[in-house]
């Protein structure tokens, strides 16, 4: 892998997770939170796409490896969302 298939990588993670702090509504961090996100993202989604048997449907190949885009947002919205819910201040009365 050279310097610039890293370099795309990253702009994918980095979209894939501005997509789903996007689709969440839950954002904090920046451009490295959401490269953070991407990957986090990929890794949780791939898990439970081959959990429940779900093909690839759109892979960017990099480097000679793929990286699923639309499991990478799916999990990574997820994962927003989780990480959003148990953030959120909670009000005791």
């Amino acid at each position: 892998m050279t310097i610039l298939d890293l370099l795309l990588l990253l702009v994918v993670a980095r979209i894939c997770g501005a997509l789903a702090q996007a689709i969440s509504g839950y954002s904090r961090g920046g451009c490295l939170v959401s490269i953070a996100l991407g990957f986090i993202g990929a890794l949780l989604g791939v898990w439970i796409a081959r959990a429940m048997n779900l093909p690839e449907p759109l892979p960017v190949s990099v480097g000679g490896m793929d990286f699923p885009v639309i499991w990478s947002i799916v999990g990574a919205a997820l994962f927003v969302a989780l990480v959003g819910f148990l953030s959120r201040p909670r009000f005791y009365r």
